[in-house]
């Protein structure tokens, strides 16, 4: 995972719930992905996602880092699950609506 998005996760986690949920967050998602910082070579392909697609720079990030390391892009983004142009597989994140039946 990108430090650009477990960033975002911070500020949207301390901006929803308070610092302390942040901080126990990131403590976690540091235990459990390694984060890394883009190079130059990183951010140059998440600018040319971002040229390309209407999608968030970070969600850029997110995807160039998922196809540099050849696994697929966990998310729940409509934005990224409609799409089929991208350079990394995608897998969804989103709960499964059941089925009422009658």
């Amino acid at each position: 995972m990108s430090w650009i998005n477990a960033v975002e996760v911070y500020h949207r986690i301390e901006r929803d719930h308070g610092r302390v949920d942040a901080d126990q967050t990131l403590l976690d998602l540091r235990t459990e992905l390694e984060l890394e910082l883009p190079g130059v070579g990183r951010m140059l392909e998440a600018g040319r996602l971002k040229a390309a697609l209407p999608i968030a720079l970070a969600d850029c990030f997110a995807i160039a880092t998922a196809a540099a390391h050849g696994v697929p892009l966990l998310t729940g983004d409509p934005e990224i699950l409609d799409r089929d142009d991208l350079p990394c597989g995608v897998e969804d994140l989103r709960p499964v609506k059941k089925k009422h039946h009658r």
